[in-house]
């Protein structure tokens, strides 16, 4: 369970303590199955071209995965390598048996499909949860392999015993990666009453207000003030953007879509970004690949 750090106003949910506690959980289990011969969690990356952010993003599971104790294979191309090239090493990732958890790191080159190469994906080494199969079955009796970065906040929320059954969930955004899954989650596995606001809804504040959790992935800094939240209402941001600017030490700074200097204010828990619900993403991915590991070799 992680420590909370609890300021006179509100109760900060600290996302990189909960997914430092996560990996050493799972290393644990990883030094279990070494001692009992058990096949040791296989994760691949591809990784398309050389944009910064993926890069760094696929850095942090590659440093992730060392720490766990998992085995990986990184696999990087040409932002030039063509879609069918893509899919015939999709295709052998897929037929390795030594692999367990497969990810092809978004965004990719205009002229490949992100849809054609996520349903190309083996379902049960899917662990970012995108394929169709996984996705389906969040709102079954038998969820698979979760989408991780809504697999994040719903632990979070769990670790840090925030009531849900019955509450009013107000999700603003609707994109398949975030904001969708998670009303589906909060809907099925939170019994959470649940809003989706997205960029065509009218008076956004009317319905942010009514929030006893609100979960904000959109990717427009500062999008929720103050005057949007109700008092003690639990607020968790999702939106990550990098902000150029000349006020900030190294030029940059990852901003959220929530005001938090403010928010916090009124907030009873709210998550900060960074250091919120990022590093879950990653913590989630190394849970998704250790269960696929434990469903194909038990």
């Amino acid at each position: 369970m992680s420590e909370l750090t609890q300021t006179a106003a509100y109760t900060l949910i600290d996302g990189r303590k909960v997914s430092t506690d996560i990996k050493n959980e799972i290393s644990q289990k990883v030094a279990l199955r070494k001692q009992q011969n058990k096949k040791i969690p296989h994760l691949a990356i591809i990784l398309v071209g050389d944009d910064g952010a993926s890069q760094t993003y696929v850095d942090n599971k590659v440093k992730a995965c060392k720490s766990v104790g998992f085995h990986y294979t990184m696999m990087r191309f040409a932002d030039t390598i063509s879609e069918e090239k893509l899919m015939k090493h999709i295709d052998h990732v897929n037929n390795d048996d030594d692999v367990d958890g497969f990810i092809v790191q978004l965004p990719l080159p205009p002229h490949i499909s992100v849809e054609r190469i996520t349903e190309k994906i083996r379902s049960d080494k899917d662990v970012d949860g995108f394929t169709n199969h996984n996705f389906g079955s969040i709102i079954s009796k038998n969820p698979l392999l979760m989408p991780a970065t809504p697999f994040g906040v719903m632990e979070l929320l769990r670790r840090y015993n925030i009531e849900t059954e019955g509450k009013h969930a107000v999700v603003v955004g609707a994109s398949r990666i975030a904001g969708a899954p998670l009303s589906m989650m909060l809907t099925e596995q939170a019994h959470a009453t649940v809003t989706i606001c997205h960029k065509y809804t009218k008076d956004l504040s009317s319905f942010t207000r009514a929030a006893d959790i609100l979960l904000v992935a959109v990717g427009k800094p500062g999008l929720v003030t103050a005057d949007m939240v109700k008092e003690g209402a639990v607020v968790i941001d999702i939106g990550t953007t990098r902000v150029e600017g000349p006020e900030y030490p190294k030029g940059w700074a990852i901003k959220g879509d929530v005001d938090f200097k403010n928010v916090s204010r009124k907030a009873s828990y709210i998550t900060p970004v960074p250091g919120g619900v990022g590093p879950m993403t990653i913590a989630s991915l190394l849970l998704n690949t250790l269960r696929a590991t434990e469903l194909r070799n038990p």
